[in-house]
């Protein structure tokens, strides 16, 4: 079996959604990484909003702070050796490539060559429309065109793109990556998500899918590649966002993830991104249970081709008892596992 990675969701814009407002500070965030990083995680992944969705300014007086991915990255870069830092995911759209790319490359060059960059289309119109009022954008087209600008950006002396959404000239962007091949992983569950990764892409970052799902998005993923010629090698990364929540018994495991706002997080996405997974599925496609509960589903996702656990969530309300649940984990899930 192969032996899987396992990864941290932190908060640079998870308040309101995945934990309450508020949560936790720049500086919390910074050190939920430092522990990760000493409790053995193979990586921290950040994800990305601008502005505060309409379901989260209903429920909370307080707006939640949202922290830029890549500058929060870039400081925890300087606080670590050797914990990757990824995007999870990065919303393409919110971003002209060209100074997406550079943004990446400085961080992959401070930060000794560990970034992984998850990209998306993001979940909600809204921000979007906020950003850019009145204009009418297809995402899925924009983020074709931004994943192929983002190579020629990393990979070519001179670059330039005339695409139907973006277009550049003549743009010459140093330094480069450190890495040859700064990873870029798909984002979603759609069909079009899976499609961008088997065509464009070095992986495929999904969020709540059972074993089966797994399975079938990767064979869609196949089909895509080979559509092109294309032949993916075994560094093809599948990264799995899930939910967590370890207790001594599945049902104080059940009853902690149903309480959680990871939870609600999961139900307000069933009209997008978890569209037609219904809330009664949800157990069942996160990590939820004893430790042996957690440790079979884990080689049953390993058997269905996933090799890395990202962003992982764990059902809690403050930092320190999300630093309870990551030592926990580390304790007794991740020695199982090589």
């Amino acid at each position: 079996m192969t032996t899987p990675r396992f990864g941290i969701g932190v908060p640079t814009a998870t308040e309101g959604m995945m934990y309450p407002v508020p949560f936790a500070s720049a500086q919390q965030a910074v050190e939920l990484a430092v522990v990760a990083e000493e409790l053995g995680y193979d990586s921290v992944w950040g994800n990305d909003h601008l502005s505060t969705q309409a379901y989260v300014r209903e429920e909370f007086d307080q707006p939640p702070s949202f922290f830029d991915p890549l500058g929060y990255l870039a400081y925890v870069a300087a606080r670590t050796e050797r914990i990757r830092l990824a995007t999870c995911v990065l919303v393409l759209p919110f971003r002209h490539p060209v100074v997406a790319a550079k943004q990446l490359a400085t961080l992959d060059q401070l930060s000794g060559g560990r970034v992984v960059t998850g990209v998306g289309i993001g979940a909600y119109r809204e921000e979007l429309e906020a950003l850019h009022p009145g204009i009418k954008l297809h995402r899925g087209n924009y983020a074709e065109e931004a994943i192929r600008s983002l190579r020629l950006l990393f990979t070519e002396r001179r670059a330039g793109f005339d695409g139907e959404l973006i277009r550049f000239s003549d743009v010459e962007s140093y330094p480069k990556p450190l890495q040859p091949n700064l990873p870029i992983l798909s984002g979603g569950n759609s069909a079009g998500s899976k499609d961008r990764a088997g065509r464009l892409a070095d992986g495929w970052l999904p969020a709540c899918l059972t074993p089966e799902e797994v399975v079938a998005g990767r064979k869609q993923i196949d089909d895509a590649a080979q559509s092109i010629g294309r032949e993916l090698t075994g560094t093809f990364e599948v990264a799995l966002q899930v939910g967590v929540s370890v207790a001594p018994t599945r049902e104080e495991a059940e009853e902690r993830f149903r309480a959680s706002q990871v939870y609600a997080h999961l139900k307000s996405l069933s009209g997008s991104t978890l569209k037609d997974q219904h809330d009664g599925d949800l157990i069942g496609r996160n990590l939820v249970g004893t430790p042996d509960d957690v440790a079979d589903q884990i080689r049953a996702y390993v058997d269905a081709g996933v090799s890395t656990f990202a962003g992982l969530l764990f059902a809690c309300s403050t930092v320190e008892e999300k630093i309870r649940a990551m030592e926990l984990f580390s304790a007794e899930v991740m020695p199982r596992f090589g």
